[in-house]
């Protein structure tokens, strides 16, 4: 078995992308605010590599404010076909510009008018303010690229520990830990 976690993580996730019916790459994304406390929500895994693992978002949004007051997170992919779990923590950091731009540049056109007509997080009076300011930005961006909105970024979360969950009959799952140490990972089991 790969004693790299990442390497590891990449090979349950290809098994993912085969037998998970919806959104493989979707993960849980728990934040603290600076008094500590927690929110959670689902975000989009759009990359991972030995650096960590990236999903994009408004950096005004609640998640991107809470991140700037506590940069600290943990994920969790739950593939429920595969009866898999990984939970993920570490500390987050901002991708840089260029990654952020090359990302924008692949979502889809109404995701990107998306981005700009959203004030994400914020209070909405109703639907249709969200529709008309939509469709302003479509004029506004009529017949040119466009470009990624200033306070819409990616966010890096460099995992200090990841543990790797596996279902097993009677409630005897396994669970396989790795933890960062100041020579590489270290492995490790815990009780399930």
């Amino acid at each position: 078995m790969p004693t790299d976690p990442h390497h590891l993580f990449q090979e349950w996730f290809a098994l993912a992308k085969e037998s998970e019916p919806n959104d493989p790459n979707a993960m849980a994304l728990a934040t603290a605010d600076a008094a500590g406390r927690p929110s959670v929500r689902m975000v989009l895994l759009k990359g991972q590599d030995e650096r960590g693992f990236v999903f994009y978002t408004n950096q005004d949004s609640r998640k991107g404010i809470e991140l700037e007051a506590n940069p600290h997170a943990a994920l969790l992919f739950h593939w429920k076909s595969l009866r898999r779990q990984v939970r993920i923590e570490g500390p987050v950091t901002g991708v840089i510009e260029a990654e952020a731009d090359a990302y924008f540049a692949t979502r889809s056109r109404d995701s990107q008018l998306g981005a700009w007509a959203s004030d994400q997080s914020r209070p909405l009076d109703r639907r249709e303010t969200f529709e008309a300011r939509y469709e302003a930005m479509r004029h506004r961006f009529d017949g040119s690229d466009v470009p990624r909105p200033p306070r819409w970024s990616g966010f890096r979360v460099a995992p200090e520990r990841i543990e790797f969950w596996s279902d097993r009959a009677h409630r005897l799952h396994e669970r396989r830990l790795f933890t960062r140490g100041d020579q590489g990972w270290i492995e490790g089991l815990l009780y399930p």
